[in-house]
């Protein structure tokens, strides 16, 4: 395990050169808060050297 600090979609995105899967969590907050607040898990896709998985969590 690695605890890194910094902007939520560079370290994420950064780690991902070095992994073969990346997995994110999603709150599943909905349009409304990504479009205001932005989503980590909407923007990796786009930058994302690999493959991405995202799970939501329970409710």
């Amino acid at each position: 395990m690695e605890v890194v600090e910094g902007h939520p979609v560079d370290v994420p995105r950064n780690a991902a050169e070095r992994a073969e899967l990346l997995i994110v969590g999603s709150r599943g907050q909905g349009a409304l808060a990504g479009m205001v607040l932005g989503s980590v898990s909407q923007a990796l896709p786009r930058v994302a050297p690999c493959p991405l998985a995202v799970v939501r969590t329970r409710r």
